[in-house]
């Protein structure tokens, strides 16, 4: 649950406890099982393939594509400032 956590904090800058994640997953469908093992029809060099090729175009890059903010607080944005007539 804690690597959950902290995922969730890392992608969506979102802060939940353990039980607000165990109560998020059960939600949608999931649980805590692990599989005991793998499928015996695992064909491990279509993963290799899959996770080389195509695994890169979904993640993305995880470097932004301009300077980001040291500072930890979120920066204003064009809809907060007060508008004049």
């Amino acid at each position: 649950m804690f690597q959950i956590k902290t995922l969730i904090g890392r992608r969506f800058h979102q802060s939940y406890t353990i039980q607000g994640v165990a109560a998020l997953l059960r939600r949608h469908g999931w649980s805590c099982q692990v599989p005991a093992r793998r499928a015996i029809e695992r064909n491990e060099a279509a993963v290799a393939g899959w996770v080389k090729e195509t695994w890169p175009q979904v993640e993305g890059p995880w470097r932004r594509s301009t300077p980001g903010s040291s500072s930890r607080t979120r920066p204003a944005s064009r809809w907060a400032l007060p508008r004049f007539p």
